[in-house]
C-alpha cells in the first residue's frame, strides 16, 4: 500500500482481482458519485480535447468567485490541491511549520521537502484529537507556518469556525494554511476561506464531486500571492475536463445537500455499529471518513493483518493509519459510503475479527450476499424474460437452487398462485424453468392498466388499489421496504438469483423513484447485462446510449451486453462488438439468434394456463381428474399440464365429500410429509382415497405423493419434521421411504414402461424409497424410478411428467377408455414446456459465454 488511500491498482495487483472488483473505504469520496450535471458537461467537453484549455481557468475562476463572494484574482486553480501544497511552503517568509498531528501526511512531507523544520502538536487520543486552539496559540512563534485540517484528516474533527478566526487575526504574524478539503461533507461546515489576510484556505473539488481521477482543486489567499503563485505553476495547470466539470459544479446546492444529508445520516449508523463490534473503537467524525482504534488485546490482530485479510477474503480496501504521525498500526480509517456498501464493510468486519477469535485462522466465509445477475432491456419486449427462464434452466441444470426475481411488472394477465395471490406470467415461466412453484416474492409488484394514467396495483399478490401514477410514485419509498425484503427473504433459500428489468433503465424521467432496474440490481449486488434486440436494428447505438446516461455506480454494476434475435452470421458483428469494446471497456457475453418457435407462452398470451383453481368442466364428454390439495403442496405446476387438456376437468379437493368418483385421483408433491399425511387422517381423506383404490380408481402420486402411497416415512436427521420422527402412508404401496440428509437435485430424460412414451423432467427430494413393484419409468441413464401395485395405483418421484404431450395424451385416453369414451384423436394439447426449456436452454448455452457469467457471479 502506499502513503495515501485509494491506491486500487497497487491493492489490485495485490489481491489478485481487478480493479474494479475492489469496494475501497480507503479514499474518502462522495459515494453518491459525480452530479449529473458533471457527468453531462464532461460528455460535451470532449471535443474540446483537440484544443488548449483556459491557460488560468478565468471562467471557472469567476463563477466560483461569485459564488463564494470573492475577487477572482484571489483565488488559484490547479490540478487538485496537492499540487498547491507542494508549492506554498517555498512561497512563504516563514522559519518553522506548526502541524497539529495526526493529520493528512503530505503537510508534512511538502515542509520537510521544502527543508522547513516542523513542530509537532500532538493531540489527545482521550480527547477525541479534538485541536485545541489555546494549547496551539502558546506555541505560536512570528514566521510560522500553521497547518490545519478543517476538518482534520484522518480524525474528522471540526473546530469552531469563529473561534479558529480568532486566533488567526490575532497572530497576524503567522501564516495559517487551512485545509478544507472536506468541508462540503460537514453539516452546518462555515468556511474560513478569504476571511483573513494571513490566511491561505486549500479547497479541493475532487472529493465533492467524486472526481479524484481528474483532479481540481483552488485555494483562497491574498491576490498578491495568488499572482505569484500563478506565476509560478504557469498556464495550462488546469485541463478542459476539469474545468467544465467545475463549472457545471458551481452553485449546486442541491447536490451538496444531497451529499451532506446521506452522509450524517449514513456515519451515525456506521458509527454505532461499529460501536457495538468487540475490541473496535471509533472517534466521533464531523467528516465522510472515521477514524477508527483496535483493540489488539481483544481482537487479537492489528490494522495492517485486518486491512490485508479485508482485502484479500472479501475484495475490501480500508485506510491503515500507521504512518500518520501521531498513530500506530491499531489505527485505521474507513470512508462513509453508501448503506449497502457500509453493511458489505461491517459482514466482513465481524467476519474477520469473530473469525479470529472464534477459530484463529484464515477461514473465509461465504459471500454476504446470494450471488445475483440482473437482465436489463434496452426496451420493452427485447427478450429479457425468455432469456432469464434460459439461464435459469442452464443453472439448474449445472446443479444450482435458482430463483428469478422481478421487483415490478406491468401485465393485463396475471397468474393465480396456489394461495390466491397473483403474479406476472413470466415470473411463472421463469420458475417453472428453475422447477419451482410460483411465489409471489418473485414478483412482489404487479401492475394492471385500467387506464391511461393508472392501474390497478397488486403487491406480493393481493390487490393494494388502484392508483394513478402519481400517487403509485407517492408510494414507492413504502413498496421498497417489501420489494426488498421479498427479494431477501428468496435470495436466502437459493444459490444463485436472476433479476429481470423492465423496460429500460435509460428512461432518466423514472430514475429518480426507480425500484426495479439498476436500483433493485445495487440492493441484490447483483452484475447487470444488457439485452438488445438486433431486429430492431439500432442494437449497438442504444448500448452506447444506455452506458452514456447511467450513472457511474450504475456502469460499476454493468459487466456487458447481450444481443438477442440476431439472424445470420454472428462473426458479421465482430467490428461492431470491437467498437462497442472500445467505446465501454466491456464485452458482448453472446449473440442468441432469433428463434420463431420457442414452443413457450407468452408473457400476455391467454392461452397460458388458465390458472390451477379455475377449471371449468368440459362441456362435452371428458375425465375428471381430482387434486389432493395438500397444506404443504410443492410443485404444484406437475397439474397445470392438465389444464390445457379440452377433454379433462381438474378438481381441487380439500374434502372427502368434494372426491365424489373421479377417473383419478393425483397426490401431488409435498414440502412436509407427515404433516400432510396428519391432514389426510385427520379430515378422513385417507379413508376415502383408500376406498377409491378399492373402486377401480387410478391413484397416481408423484414425489411427496408417492412416498404417501407407501407404507413407512422415516426422518432420521429432522429433514421435514424432528429429528426420528415416523409416520405411515397409504399403505397402497408396498414401498419404505426415509429422508436422506442430501437432496436429489438431477435432470432426467426417459421412457414410461407401461406405454412406451418419452418423458423428461427433474427429480428433487430428499427421500430415498425401496419396496416391491413393477418400476413405472427407465431412464437414459440405466436408472429406473418408481412403483406400481397395477395400472391403477403408481407413483414416482419425477416433476414435469405430464408435460410431455405424447404421455399426457396416452394417459388421459386410457381414462377415457375406462369411462367408456373412445379415445380422443391427435396430439391434443401442447404443453411440453419442461422440453421447450431444455430447447431453449441448449440454445443459449451455445451462445453466450456461460464460463464468463460464472466468472462475474463467482461460482
Amino acid at each position: 500500500m502506499s502513503g495515501h488511500g485509494g491506491d486500487l491498482r497497487s491493492l489490485a495487483r495485490e489481491a489478485g482481482c481487478g480493479v474494479r472488483e475492489i469496494l475501497d473505504f480507503s479514499a474518502n469520496i462522495n459515494p453518491i458519485g459525480p452530479p449529473s450535471a458533471v457527468q453531462h458537461a464532461l460528455r460535451r467537453s470532449l471535443d474540446l480535447l483537440v484544443h488548449y484549455p483556459d491557460p488560468w481557468a478565468g471562467d471557472l475562476a469567476r463563477a466560483v468567485a461569485r459564488d463564494r463572494g470573492c475577487a477572482p484574482e484571489s483565488l488559484v486553480f490547479a490540478n487538485g490541491t496537492s499540487d498547491l501544497l507542494y508549492r506554498l511552503p517555498a512561497l512563504l517568509d516563514v522559519t518553522r511549520a506548526v502541524i497539529p498531528v495526526p493529520a493528512y501526511i503530505d503537510y508534512g512531507h511538502a515542509c520537510s521537502q521544502a527543508g522547513l523544520p516542523v513542530h509537532w502538536l500532538e493531540l489527545e487520543a482521550e480527547n477525541h484529537f479534538a485541536l485545541d486552539l489555546e494549547s496551539l496559540e502558546r506555541i505560536l512563534t512570528a514566521g510560522d507556518l500553521c497547518i490545519i485540517g478543517q476538518p482534520n484528516n484522518p480524525t474528522g474533527q471540526f473546530c469552531d469556525p469563529d473561534a479558529l478566526l480568532d486566533l488567526v487575526r490575532a497572530h497576524a504574524e503567522v501564516h495559517f494554511l487551512v485545509d478544507e478539503a472536506f468541508v462540503d461533507f460537514v453539516e452546518g461546515g462555515q468556511s474560513v476561506a478569504g476571511r483573513a489576510a494571513n490566511l491561505i484556505t486549500l479547497c479541493s473539488l475532487t472529493k465533492i464531486l467524486a472526481l479524484p481521477g481528474l483532479r481540481l482543486g483552488y485555494l483562497v489567499a491574498e491576490s498578491t500571492f495568488c499572482q505569484r503563485l500563478r506565476s509560478l505553476i504557469g498556464p495550462w495547470a488546469v485541463n478542459s475536463l476539469a474545468q467544465a466539470a467545475g463549472l457545471a459544479a458551481v452553485g449546486d446546492e442541491e447536490f451538496f445537500v444531497q451529499a451532506r444529508t446521506l452522509i450524517q445520516q449514513e456515519r451515525a449508523r456506521l458509527f454505532s455499529s461499529l460501536q457495538a463490534l468487540p475490541g473496535v473503537t471509533p472517534v466521533a467524525s464531523r467528516a465522510n471518513f472515521i477514524l477508527v482504534r483496535l483493540d489488539r488485546n481483544r481482537t487479537g490482530t492489528e490494522a495492517r493483518a485486518l486491512a490485508d485479510r479485508l482485502l484479500h477474503s472479501h475484495r475490501i480496501a480500508i485506510r491503515v493509519c500507521d504512518n500518520y504521525q501521531g498513530l500506530d498500526d491499531s489505527w485505521f480509517r474507513v470512508a462513509v459510503r453508501t448503506a449497502e456498501d457500509n453493511a458489505r464493510l461491517l459482514a466482513g468486519l465481524e467476519e474477520v475479527l469473530g473469525s479470529r477469535a472464534s477459530m484463529g485462522s484464515g477461514h473465509r466465509s461465504g459471500p454476504d450476499k446470494t450471488p445475483a445477475l440482473m437482465l436489463l432491456g434496452t426496451g420493452s419486449d427485447v427478450g429479457k424474460s425468455v432469456l432469464v427462464a434460459a439461464l435459469g434452466r442452464i443453472f439448474l441444470q449445472d446443479g444450482l437452487r435458482v430463483a428469478p426475481f422481478k421487483a415490478q411488472n406491468m401485465s393485463l394477465n396475471s397468474h393465480v398462485t396456489r394461495d390466491g395471490g397473483e403474479m406476472g406470467r413470466a415470473q411463472v415461466v421463469q420458475a417453472q424453468a428453475c422447477l419451482l412453484d410460483p411465489d409471489v416474492r418473485m414478483n412482489p409488484i404487479l401492475l394492471k392498466p385500467n387506464s391511461e394514467t393508472g392501474s390497478q396495483v397488486i403487491v406480493l399478490g393481493k390487490p393494494m388499489g388502484n392508483l394513478r401514477v402519481r400517487e403509485y410514485v407517492a408510494k414507492k419509498p413504502e413498496l421498497w421496504c417489501r420489494v426488498c425484503q421479498a427479494y431477501d427473504e428468496l435470495a436466502a433459500e437459493h444459490d444463485v438469483m436472476l433479476l429481470e428489468g423492465a423496460g429500460s433503465p435509460g428512461e432518466v424521467n423514472l430514475r429518480s423513484h426507480d425500484l426495479v432496474n439498476t436500483r433493485m440490481a445495487r440492493h441484490a449486488g447483483a452484475s447487470m447485462l444488457l439485452v438488445g434486440d438486433i431486429d430492431r436494428g439500432g442494437v449497438y447505438a442504444s448500448f452506447l446510449g444506455h452506458w452514456l446516461v447511467m450513472e457511474g455506480w450504475e456502469r460499476a454494476l454493468l459487466a456487458g451486453f447481450l444481443v438477442n434475435r440476431f439472424r445470420g452470421d454472428a462473426t458479421l458483428l465482430a467490428d461492431a462488438h470491437d467498437y462497442l469494446r472500445q467505446s465501454t471497456g466491456l464485452p458482448v457475453f453472446g449473440v442468441i439468434p432469433y428463434l420463431d418457435d420457442l414452443g413457450l407462452p407468452q408473457e400476455d398470451s391467454v392461452a397460458f394456463k388458465a390458472g390451477l383453481f379455475a377449471g371449468r368442466a368440459p362441456s362435452g364428454p371428458h375425465v375428471e381428474v381430482a387434486v389432493i390439495d395438500l397444506p404443504h403442496i410443492s410443485n404444484f405446476t406437475d397439474i397445470e399440464p392438465l389444464l390445457a387438456e379440452p377433454d379433462v376437468h381438474v378438481r381441487i379437493v380439500a374434502r372427502p365429500d368434494e372426491l365424489h368418483c373421479p377417473q383419478a385421483v393425483i397426490i401431488p408433491g409435498s414440502k412436509n410429509v407427515a404433516g400432510d399425511m396428519a391432514f389426510l387422517r385427520r379430515t378422513g381423506l385417507d379413508k376415502a382415497l383408500v376406498h377409491l383404490a378399492g373402486q377401480g380408481v387410478e391413484l397416481v402420486g408423484i414425489c411427496g405423493g408417492y412416498q404417501m402411497l407407501g407404507g413407512e416415512i422415516t426422518d432420521p436427521y429432522g429433514i421435514e419434521g424432528p429429528a426420528g420422527s415416523i409416520c405411515s402412508g397409504l399403505g397402497l404401496l408396498s414401498l419404505s421411504t426415509e429422508l436422506a440428509r442430501d437432496k436429489t437435485l438431477v435432470r432426467k430424460t426417459g421412457r414410461h414402461l407401461a406405454s412406451g412414451k418419452t418423458v423428461r423432467g427433474y427429480e428433487i427430494h430428499h427421500g430415498r424409497t425401496s419396496g416391491q413393484g413393477e418400476a413405472v419409468l427407465a431412464f437414459t441413464d440405466g436408472s429406473r424410478c418408481g412403483r406400481s401395485r397395477d395400472d391403477r395405483i403408481w407413483g414416482c418421484y419425477l416433476h414435469g411428467l405430464f408435460d410431455a404431450d405424447d404421455f399426457r395424451r396416452w394417459w388421459i385416453n386410457r381414462l377415457r377408455e375406462k369411462r367408456g369414451l373412445a379415445p380422443l384423436k391427435g396430439p391434443g394439447a401442447r404443453y411440453d414446456l419442461d422440453a421447450a426449456l431444455d430447447r431453449l436452454a441448449d440454445v443459449v448455452r451455445s451462445r453466450v459465454d456461460m464460463t464468463a457469467i460464472y466468472r462475474l457471479l463467482g461460482l
